[in-house]
């Protein structure tokens, strides 16, 4: 048993002022029916220094179906480990019960589930087992940084640490919670965690914890290759992925992952990045112009990757138009796969959306068609994504300002449109037209003509 530190309101920064209000009714709901309940994880740690946090987590004592009986808009997800979603509207406060960590080989089962042989040879250091209910000092132990696992109680706005989390917040330090090569090898992702992490608070890694990164850097290939793409989504969203990807270059955890960033780490790359990171930085949330098409490019067009996969050498062309269509199919059968970072599943509706920004970028850059066609072309779905790439890439803020006018233009046309005067022909314009039936003539009737 651990003692926490206790620090109480007047010796800490954090106002509930500055706590979402939806989080807030959640915690004051759980502590009315007598249930622990901490705001926790990134949020404090952000609250802490300042910052906005992106979510709001909440920790409890109550059971996912007890958070469920008093929120009629919450949902259970989780199959393993059961969570509890309240949403309003769009957004979704997490509500997770306080965990502990299984040890190695204790069967865990979870609505009839057991838990795997956590002793395959390929991982026997992952977390192959599950994770159990436990206490609010064994779920500040079972997480991966010292800064991550911090408690704010609403009951008396206290901040709780176990793990020493504040004085790593104020030293600046990124510190794994127990041996790093243990806690690393359970979850290999926690490096690029570490990385990403340390590159958006500006903080230094702990000496022992950057050593396990290095030595440890290949066992990031045995974590799941849809997670690890999401990571590196989240580290484009972040404002501070050329930072961050140097972080990565530099420990040698990219070359497991991608072979094509490893290589071409250089000065393209980071300066794309740099592009990337000042456009999210001008914004307090991650907007969204910034789609994964864009975020994907940001990394694949400074390496020089094509696009566009080249064909494969096939058979000899048919003459006949009639098999036109039948050859167009035969072609695109007969092509390479596309784009790659090495074996990452990039999504193909990202790679398509890609090129068309990419390819709308010689339009944007001719200003000679007609206004007409200039507007004709900011109409097009992909066009805010097109010039969203201009703006970030493209280092034309003049031909930006122009599209925005054209942008502009365009909707204050279409608000008139919508929003039509009180005056009778107005009136009439609103009513539906209604459409004449069309007469079919009689069978057999004569035509015209005949």
């Amino acid at each position: 048993m651990v003692e926490p530190r206790i620090v109480p309101r007047e010796a800490h920064p954090i106002s509930r002022r500055e706590i979402d209000p939806d989080a807030l009714k959640v915690l004051y709901r759980l502590r009315q029916y007598e249930y622990i309940a901490y705001l926790v994880g990134g949020s404090v740690r952000d609250l802490f220094l300042g910052r906005h946090p992106k979510d709001f987590d909440i920790g409890t004592s109550a059971h996912p179906y007890q958070v469920k009986k008093l929120f009629r808009n919450c949902w259970i997800i989780g199959r393993r480990f059961r969570l509890a979603h309240v949403k309003f509207g769009q957004k979704v406060i997490e509500v997770a019960t306080f965990r502990r960590q299984v040890a190695a080989g204790e069967e865990v089962v979870q609505d009839g589930v057991p838990a795997p042989d956590p002793t395959t040879p390929e991982g026997e250091h992952l977390i192959h087992h599950d994770n159990t209910f436990g206490t609010p000092e064994e779920d500040a132990f079972r997480r991966d940084f010292t800064i991550n696992a911090l408690f704010y109680d609403i009951a008396n706005f206290s901040i709780i640490d176990y793990v020493g989390g504040l004085d790593d917040l104020r030293a600046g330090v990124v510190r794994s919670i127990g041996d790093p090569d243990v806690r690393l090898k359970e979850d290999p992702v926690r490096m690029i965690r570490a990385i990403a992490l340390a590159a958006r608070l500006d903080f230094t890694i702990e000496p022992t914890l950057l050593e396990s990164i290095r030595a440890h850097r290949r066992e990031i290939a045995k974590s799941s290759l849809p997670r690890l793409l999401e990571e590196y989504y989240k580290i484009l969203r972040a404002g501070s992925s050329e930072k961050a990807f140097r972080g990565l270059a530099e420990v040698g955890l990219l070359q497991p992952i991608s072979s094509e960033l490893h290589k071409g780490a250089a000065e393209p790359l980071w300066q794309a990045l740099a592009s990337l990171d000042a456009y999210r930085r001008r914004f307090d949330s991650t907007p969204d112009t910034l789609s994964n098409g864009i975020l994907l490019g940001s990394l694949l067009v400074p390496l020089g990757i094509s696009l566009h996969p080249p064909r494969v050498p096939g058979t000899a062309s048919r003459s006949s138009a009639d098999d036109e269509q039948a050859r167009d199919r035969s072609d695109r059968k007969r092509r390479s796969p596309g784009p790659r970072l090495g074996e990452l599943p990039l999504a193909r509706r990202d790679i398509e959306r890609l090129r068309l920004i990419v390819s709308l970028q010689r339009r944007l850059r001719d200003l000679s068609v007609s206004p007409k066609a200039q507007r004709a072309l900011a109409h097009r779905g992909i066009f805010r994504e097109a010039l969203t790439w201009l703006e970030i890439h493209g280092g034309a803020p003049e031909l930006v300002e122009h599209w925005k006018a054209i942008l502009a233009e365009g909707s204050g046309t279409e608000e008139a449109a919508d929003a039509p005067g009180d005056s009778p022909e107005d009136q009439r314009a609103l009513r539906p037209r209604r459409r004449r039936r069309r007469r079919r003539g009689r069978r057999g009737a004569p035509t015209p003509g005949s």
